[in-house]
């Protein structure tokens, strides 16, 4: 225990140390770039955006009504747990849907504070600017991420417009301010998006998974991020789309020399499994595509 302590001590020094010399050093060479260098200008205003996981999460939504409804969607396809207060009375026909097929925990009554108790985010979309208030404030004291439909000032974050494609999702966001330009302008992204972006994203998460499983230490990440960005400037979209987990696990065995065959290669090596790596890149291999 002794041993264990003076190490620590010895640590918490030696971290002392670093931060002094990082922190309160002047060092007059970066002062100087600092002051040609131009960075980007601060835009207040803005919200964090951000892709949050809340995957078996308990989300408590207030309301049952169309708003409500689509605050549920938006959670379930995040594969949050969702619990629903509302009277039986107020559910619109998809929230009914939700509770009669299980998707979701249907409290049948008017909320009550208790109804906080464990949440990690709380949904509120009710025709009761007092009541939602109400609510806002006990999540407030709780520290409950919360947000108040169509109430801005009483939103921890807001709802954008999304566009999803399998595991790509676009959202779109005015922070508050005109939620109907914002599904405007993602429809128009939307269209400019190839049609199979969704499953071209799919297969390079496949192929991520593959290579993290081949150079799993952490020492290796960069060199997994520098091939992997190599992969995806050398295909297109729809070759993307065609790999097999064959081509795969041939275009794996090129990640230890740092290099991408093209996708012909990669054709080609589907009918010569006995090839060298080496062959393809130099030049003894490339009569073969095609054939």
């Amino acid at each position: 225990m002794k041993k264990a302590a003076r190490e620590l001590d010895c640590l918490r020094q030696q971290t002392q140390v670093r931060s002094h010399s990082t922190s309160s050093v002047y060092h007059p060479i970066m002062a100087g770039k600092s002051k040609t260098k131009k960075f980007p200008e601060v835009q207040g205003g803005g919200s964090l955006i951000l892709a949050w996981r809340i995957k078996d999460k308990k989300v408590l939504v207030v309301g049952g009504g169309e708003v409500a409804a689509g605050r549920i969607l938006n959670c379930l396809d995040a594969d949050a747990k969702v619990t629903v207060v509302c009277p039986a009375s107020g559910l619109n026909p998809e929230v009914a849907h939700r509770v009669e097929h299980a998707q979701v925990t249907h409290v049948d009554r008017l909320f009550e504070p208790s109804d906080l108790d464990g949440a990690d985010m709380v949904l509120v979309a009710i025709d009761d600017p007092a009541a939602s208030t109400t609510i806002w404030k006990l999540c407030k004291e709780r520290r409950i991420p919360a947000n108040i439909a169509d109430v801005p000032p009483e939103c921890d974050f807001y709802f954008g417009s999304v566009h999803r494609d399998g595991p790509l999702q676009i959202m779109v966001s005015t922070n508050g301010k005109g939620p109907r330009l914002a599904a405007i302008i993602r429809r128009q992204i939307a269209k400019s998006l190839p049609k199979n972006a969704g499953n071209a994203i799919e297969a390079i998460g496949t192929l991520r998974a593959k290579l993290r499983k081949i150079a799993p230490n952490p020492e290796e990440s960069p060199k997994r991020m520098g091939w992997m960005i190599k992969v995806s400037n050398k295909y297109d979209w729809n070759e993307f789309c065609d790999l097999t987990d064959e081509d795969m696990e041939n275009l794996l065995t090129f990640y230890a020399g740092g290099q991408v065959p093209t996708i012909d290669d990669l054709l080609a090596m589907r009918k010569n499994p006995g090839f060298n790596v080496n062959d393809v890149f130099d030049g003894s291999f490339g009569f073969c595509v095609g054939v």
